[in-house]
């Protein structure tokens, strides 16, 4: 048995701040818990994000600015699964998180839930958005 904790961990390059503070500002009682930036003298870009912890529906999610510039991206074989209790909320978490992003299933019955959407949004991380 191990006592390891397991958290996502979202990997950006520049925009993590931006990207969690969007996130942050959707969910009623979301948090930014923890916030460390890259100093003058380490390998980041001076201000950037090192390391961010912050709380969405009591799920902490870490994340950073790579120092390392790469070619992948967020895939959406990875997505947040939010369980919505309302119509105005899925509408309302579906038209902010689409804005400027990709919707591979737009809000509609898909016959497995009354309403649903996969969207991928601006910052290319994916969320699956059911009402519950």
């Amino acid at each position: 048995m191990t006592n390891a904790k397991i958290l996502p961990f979202l990997m950006f390059q520049g925009k993590a701040e931006e990207a969690m503070n969007f996130y942050v500002s959707l969910f009623p009682g979301a948090i930014i818990e923890d916030l460390a930036r890259y100093s003058a003298d380490q390998p980041g870009k001076e201000g950037s994000v090192r390391k961010a912890r912050f709380t969405l529906g009591g799920q902490t999610v870490l994340c950073t600015d790579s120092v390392v510039q790469h070619d992948f991206t967020f895939t959406a074989a990875f997505s947040f699964f939010v369980e919505c209790g309302s119509d105005d909320e899925i509408s309302r978490l579906y038209d902010t998180l689409s804005a400027g992003g990709v919707t591979p299933m737009p809000l509609n019955n898909y016959g497995f839930s009354r309403k649903f959407a996969w969207v991928s949004d601006r910052f290319g991380v994916s969320w699956q958005l059911n009402l519950a």
